[in-house]
């Protein structure tokens, strides 16, 4: 299996999330490594054995995706044994140009605490923990946006990574058995809100398939019970005009994507 490097005198994320786009465009595995806070020449050259290493394990060269701002440390990565891609250098002169300005690197510029907007991100986080599962009613009206939907349809998941990517204020509430004794009605505490709520929703097969990994042969976990619940909270969307989305085929990235594109929410990211 060929080998695939994500290397950075930073966190690494650039080159990783990059380097990974353009990967997936290929149907071909994998073997990642990502390597951060390469700072000195020593940790340059260890990185290269490691690459030389797997070159000769697999008779592949890796692919090495790297964003290093250090030029000393970027020359040492670029005479690796792999195939390698810089890409500050791919982009960088094409910007300078027709932006009329030169670039002036910084190492932990992009991914660090004193982005302008980590401040934020970390409050959404803590807001989001403090207002979930419908624990805390009292900030919801600091929400910008409150999920709701059954148990385990990921609504959690979600208001996390929503705070910590984008520094939106999601809280959210759940929508239980005893909500559904007869038919589900848009609780009162929501009601003041109802502009800032999105549904989401699940398939009955999937959401008994996760609700029996947590409580196995029980009514809560039961596709009878799943079918029920998801009965009723969509027919709740549909009558009070809740935009919703059906979560069963997305993961949580492109689940949050498709809730700022349909809302129209502001990303707090840069």
């Amino acid at each position: 299996m060929r080998a695939s490097f994500y290397i950075s005198d930073g966190t690494a994320i650039t080159a990783e999330v990059f380097g990974h786009a353009l990967l997936s465009l290929f149907p071909v595995e994998f073997k990642h490594h990502t390597i951060p806070f390469i700072e000195s020449t020593e940790q340059a050259n260890d990185v290269n054995r490691k690459i030389l290493e797997s070159f000769q394990d697999t008779g592949l060269r890796p692919l090495v995706f790297h964003t290093i701002v250090n030029p000393e440390i970027r020359e040492i990565i670029s005479d690796s044994a792999g195939i390698n891609y810089n890409f500050l250098n791919q982009f960088v002169a094409p910007l300078e140009k027709a932006l009329g300005i030169e670039a002036k690197p910084e190492k932990h510029r992009t991914h660090s605490i004193h982005e302008k907007t980590y401040d934020i991100r970390i409050d959404a986080v803590n807001f989001a923990l403090a207002n979930d599962d419908g624990v805390n009613l009292k900030e919801f009206g600091e929400a910008d946006i409150i999920l709701t939907g059954v148990s385990r349809s990921g609504k959690t998941p979600t208001s996390l990574y929503l705070a910590l990517q984008y520094g939106i204020k999601a809280a959210n509430y759940p929508f239980t058995e005893d909500d559904m004794q007869d038919v589900l009605k848009l609780p009162s505490v929501l009601k003041a809100y109802k502009h800032k709520l999105f549904g989401l929703t699940i398939d009955p097969q999937r959401l008994h398939q996760i609700r029996s990994q947590r409580k196995a042969n029980s009514r809560y976990a039961s596709l009878q019970q799943c079918m029920l619940e998801l009965r009723e909270v969509e027919n709740l969307y549909r009558r009070q005009n809740i935009p919703f989305l059906n979560s069963t085929t997305f993961s949580v990235e492109e689940i949050s994507a498709k809730i700022l594109a349909q809302t129209g929410l502001e990303r707090r990211k840069y």
